[in-house]
């Protein structure tokens, strides 16, 4: 049976708080890992860095966890609207919910 394991990507996301986690997660047997976004666009991290969502909030298949990494774009992330619903909207399902540094302010905004 096959984990899926969602990290949100955003501007301005802190590259070592989405990779880390990332390499941890898609290094166990039977883990899909998605990046997940609003769109598939390119997404610069806070260091410059492209990264590429592999998953829209609208075509995200059900997940075993979430995670919400943090950096300089949590501030906008704040009161995007989008973004807090997805996040309560995966919460009602998910196993597990976690962040990575100011990724829990998300938390704390979604509720």
């Amino acid at each position: 049976m096959t984990i899926n394991i969602g990290l949100l990507v955003f501007p301005n996301v802190q590259q070592l708080d989405l990779t880390g986690p990332y390499e941890v997660f898609a290094s166990v047997p039977d883990i899909k890992v998605h990046l997940l976004w609003k769109n598939l666009d390119p997404i610069v991290s806070s260091t410059g860095l492209t990264l590429l969502p592999t998953c829209t909030f609208a075509d995200c298949p059900p997940l075993d966890v979430i995670c919400i990494p943090g950096g300089l774009g949590i501030d906008a992330l704040l009161e995007d609207g989008q973004t807090l619903a997805f996040v309560q909207q995966q919460a009602k399902t998910v196993r597990y919910i976690t962040s990575v540094c100011t990724g829990a302010l998300v938390l704390g905004a979604a509720g």
